[in-house]
């Protein structure tokens, strides 16, 4: 049975930090998730989430999902909460995390890339995955050793 910690219920390095909103059991592809806040210099700045393990879904949907708002795009906020998170998935024994991204999300990719993670493959996405919608945009697909 997986286990929660309270250790990295708020996480901070320079201007940014991660606030714990919500840690869910398990989420729509079947993994528990960490979801946080993210701020900086104490405004609302977006949110991420860190999926716990590995599975099929996992693949497509990443284990890192973030959402910057509008003001703070293009100023290293994703990389920045990312990195952040970073040692809670080792706190949880993981050596490895999937990221990705739509195929024309650029700046995401900058932000994927820029962690080191390794380009695995850009493809279309299977009916049987959670989250398939027609017309859905093929998805990049990154590792990253942890």
């Amino acid at each position: 049975m997986f286990t929660f910690t309270g250790r990295f219920d708020r996480i901070a390095s320079g201007p940014m930090t991660l606030q714990i909103i919500e840690k869910n059991p398990a989420g729509a592809d079947g993994l528990p998730f960490y979801y946080y806040d993210m701020l900086v210099g104490g405004a609302p700045a977006g949110k991420i989430s860190l999926r716990i393990g590995a599975n099929f879904h996992t693949y497509y949907n990443g284990n890192i999902g973030y959402e910057v708002d509008g003001p703070f795009r293009g100023h290293g906020c994703a990389g920045a909460a990312c990195r952040l998170v970073l040692p809670l998935a080792r706190h949880h024994g993981m050596t490895r995390l999937y990221l990705t991204c739509a195929e024309s999300n650029i700046p995401s990719c900058r932000t994927i890339e820029g962690l080191g993670a390794e380009l695995l493959e850009i493809r279309q996405v299977p009916r049987e995955y959670f989250a398939w919608r027609e017309g859905m945009e093929r998805q990049r697909i990154y590792r990253l050793a942890l």
